[in-house]
């Protein structure tokens, strides 16, 4: 029983936009999750913060908005007491030991993400290196909880 070429060619097309589909399907996920299946080398840096309230692993580095790492993990300190931050930094990215990081909010009610801000040291910090300027996240409902409570006393 010969399969003719027309059958063969429809099957050839079936087979091809199935092919491309999943495809498609594989760059979405890779992109919407912000997978980074080819990860250039990074160095990994930390600082220790008061409260990092909504800041997760994976959440962003910036420096003037510009995306330069990711928050590696976080875990809490028994010594001092902190929350310990550890970030990954693209290897070409000079970071100097005056450097500021802060937990920021993108957005009113948006992810929260880590900002650098440079300093203007010569010493440049090196694979776990630690961040000594620190600034933590703003607990907004604490805020309006302490604006409401003082209006009504």
């Amino acid at each position: 029983m010969a399969i003719d070429r027309k059958k063969a060619s429809m099957v050839a097309a079936v087979g091809l936009f199935i092919l491309t589909g999943c495809l498609c399907l594989v760059y979405l996920c890779v992109t919407l999750g912000k997978l980074e299946i080819l990860e250039g080398p990074y160095y990994v840096v930390y600082g220790e913060f008061d409260s990092v309230a909504g800041l997760k692993a994976g959440a962003s580095v910036e420096i003037a908005g510009v995306d330069v790492g990711r928050v590696d993990r976080i875990t809490f300190d028994r010594k001092t007491e902190q929350a310990k931050v550890f970030m990954r930094i693209r290897q070409g990215i000079k970071l100097t030991d005056d450097v500021i990081a802060s937990v920021r909010t993108q957005g009113i009610i948006g992810d929260k993400f880590i900002a650098l801000t440079p300093g203007g040291s010569d010493h440049v910090l090196g694979n776990n290196g630690q961040i000594i300027d620190t600034e933590s996240s703003v607990d907004l409902i604490g805020l309006l909880k302490d604006y409401v409570d003082s209006k009504t006393k």
